[in-house]
């Protein structure tokens, strides 16, 4: 699972709206989990796809104080990775079937980039409410590593438990 967050103006339901409009239509279906401050969205191929291996992947919004945590889960494959090698057993035993499977060489090859498109989707809507992955240094923390603590950047040691923290670089 990867994640990332985005400081700025930006809330859990702008992402959703995006990502429902970009895959909620052709060959995928997006089904939404709760409003507000925490939503979780399932990015699937429609059940009724005649084309291509099945396919999914979840993402989960959150909103934080200044910003969104998104999470974006692994792909499920293995379906694509099915129907890519009857594809290619078809054209080993017969070259001329490749007209007959190139609808499913393309939804396969579409899915298999389905966790890129789907951080695209999420960059350019952070971008168009000018929001990113920097935070001021006003408002950064310092979080440590053995109880998960936000601490200023100023500290030396964790306000929680008192382990030391990274030194912070100071340009020269």
């Amino acid at each position: 699972m990867e994640q990332r967050v985005y400081y700025g103006e930006i809330t859990p339901q702008d992402i959703a709206e995006a990502l429902r409009i970009r895959f909620d239509r052709g060959g995928y279906r997006v089904y939404q989990i709760g409003d507000g401050p925490k939503i979780a969205l399932q990015i699937t191929t429609r059940e009724d796809s005649r084309s291509g291996g099945q396919t999914a992947i979840g993402v989960t919004l959150e909103r934080i104080a200044k910003g969104v945590i998104v999470q974006v889960g692994k792909q499920a494959i293995w379906d694509v990775a099915a129907s890519l090698g009857v594809t290619v057993l078809s054209l080993l035993r017969n070259p001329w079937r490749l007209l007959e499977r190139i609808d499913d060489l393309a939804q396969d090859i579409e899915s298999l980039q389905l966790t890129q498109e789907i951080w695209e989707t999420i960059e350019a809507t952070a971008h168009f409410h000018r929001a990113s992955e920097q935070i001021s240094q006003a408002l950064s923390r310092l979080v440590c590593e053995y109880c998960r603590t936000p601490n200023p950047p100023e500290n030396t040691h964790c306000v929680a438990c008192g382990a030391p923290l990274p030194a912070t670089f100071s340009p020269p």
